[in-house]
Formats: C-alpha cells, structure tokens, sequence
C-alpha cells in the first residue's frame, strides 16, 4: 500500500503548479501559431495524457522519497534513510534513564540501536563505558536518586535529556523503566526530554554536525498515545527544535536518521511541503 495516497494534498499542489505552467506555455504558443483544425482533438489528447503521466510521476516521486533538506531557523535539517554508525559528526544513541548497558534482550534489546552501539561500535569492553559514565561530570541537577530496590541493571537515575558525550556519539536518556524494566514515556515527558535535550545539544557540540534517530521509535511507549507514529513522532521532533536554543551554524547540520524499515510509512513530502508551518 502506498504511504501517500493518489489524492495527496501536496502532490495536487504540485501538479497544480505544473499545470498552470503548462496551460500558459500552451496559451503563449498559439498566439503565434494556429493549430490546425484536424490536429486539434490530437492535440487535446496529447495534453491530457502529459498532464495524467505527469501527475503519476509525482505522485511515485512522493512515494519513493528518501531524503529532504529543511531550513529551520538558519539551521540545515536533513531527513534521511541510512545508517547512523555511517555519519560523520556526533551521533546520538538514546539509552534508558539509568545509562544501562546490559544487553540482555530483557533490559537492553540486541537489535535496538543502544543494542547495536554497544555489541558492535563500542571500541571498549563495556566495564570501561560503565565506568566513564559513573565519573562523567554531570550537572547536579542531571543526577537523581539512586534506586536501591532495582534488581537488574544499574541503580543510578538521571534526569532524561541528560547527555553524556563519549568520543563521537552523545549518549543521552530517553525512556523511564518501571519495575519491570519496560521502557514508557508521557507526552510531556518526551516533549521535555527533547527541548533538553536539543538545548544541551547546543552547549556541547562544537560546531560538529549532529546525527540523531528518531526519538520514541521503537520499543519506547508514549503514554496515553498508542496511536501516534512515527511521521507524528518527526513532526513533534521539528516543532520542538524550531522553539529550542539550538542552532547549528553552517556547515554543521542536524540529520534526523529514518530506519531502513520504516521509511515506508513515513511521508517526507509532507514534512517538506509543510516545513514553513512547523
């Protein structure tokens, strides 16, 4: 099934612009030359049949999107396809509010991308991460209480929005575990983990481009809205960039990494049609 639908508004608006531009191409160029009359009917046909192929060439081109560049407030945006291990600048990896490392399928998933930070891109042995996490310097009010009554993984909370820089990637927590480790957010809590984290961000990278995936995707629950997905998740993550501190000056830029597997149902073409709006 196609993700944008044969009535999308923004493919009508585009073919709208096309068509006006095509009719008065056409009306420029019988001022000066007749068209004879028994090529007329031909002539109409041959329209119509651009105008229905050109229609369907957008219509495929918006299906088959992968990437786009924004500019929000000065800053380069680009929403992409690939693999975030594969960009150049800091990368962010979103862990649970306690920086765990387990990866357990019970705690730490192997196919998430904190899974896959740690089994294949960590160049330590995770003893090592565990233990720069445990003397990074945080701010004071990054560091919460330490809950002694967790079983498995670390004891150790931090506020979420709360990053840690290690080499190139910023290791920042995302999700709240309850009691039984299974990873949940509210909406205000993921609104307030990504304008903190999109100012602090601004405080360490150092003119570097940033890549980041999207935010919530994945096994991450947001409370209350099971229904929301990931082209609403991309809209929240831009909206709250835009009303953020931070801004990336040229050439550093911010990508936003899509999932191979979920690009499918991810419209870009609105996400770019709609950018003055965000």
């Amino acid at each position: 099934m196609a993700k944008v639908s044969i009535r999308d508004q923004q493919v009508l608006n585009e073919f709208k612009g096309f068509s006006s531009l095509f009719f008065a191409t056409i009306g420029a160029i019988v001022i000066f030359f007749d068209i004879p009359s028994n090529l007329k009917i031909t002539a109409g046909i041959f329209c119509i049949i651009i105008l229905v192929l050109v229609y369907f060439g957008l219509w495929c081109r918006a299906n088959r999107l992968r990437e786009i560049k924004l500019t929000i407030e000065g800053s380069t945006v680009i929403i992409k396809t690939g693999n975030i291990f594969e960009q150049d600048g800091f990368k962010a990896i979103a862990f649970n509010e306690y920086f765990d490392t387990q990866v357990d399928e019970k705690i730490i998933a192997e196919t998430s991308l904190n899974g896959k930070f740690i089994k294949e891109h960590l160049s330590c042995p995770v003893s090592e991460l565990d233990d720069y996490i445990k003397k990074y310097r945080f701010d004071l009010d990054e560091i919460k209480e330490i809950n002694n009554g967790r079983v498995e993984g670390k004891k150790q909370k931090y506020e979420i929005g709360t990053i840690c820089v290690y080499g190139e990637y910023l290791l920042t927590a995302l999700s709240k575990f309850d009691e039984h480790n299974v990873a949940h957010l509210t909406m205000p809590e993921y609104l307030d983990f990504l304008i903190s984290f999109w100012n602090k961000v601004n405080r360490v990278y150092a003119q570097k481009s940033v890549s980041v995936p999207i935010f919530g995707s994945g096994l991450t629950r947001i409370t209350g809205h099971r229904l929301i997905d990931e082209q609403d998740l991309l809209k929240i993550m831009l909206w709250t960039f835009r009303i953020s501190e931070m801004r990336f000056k040229h050439p550093a830029k911010l990508t936003i990494m899509i999932y191979e597997g979920k690009i499918d149902k991810i419209n870009l073409l609105e996400l770019k049609t709609a950018r003055n709006g965000l």
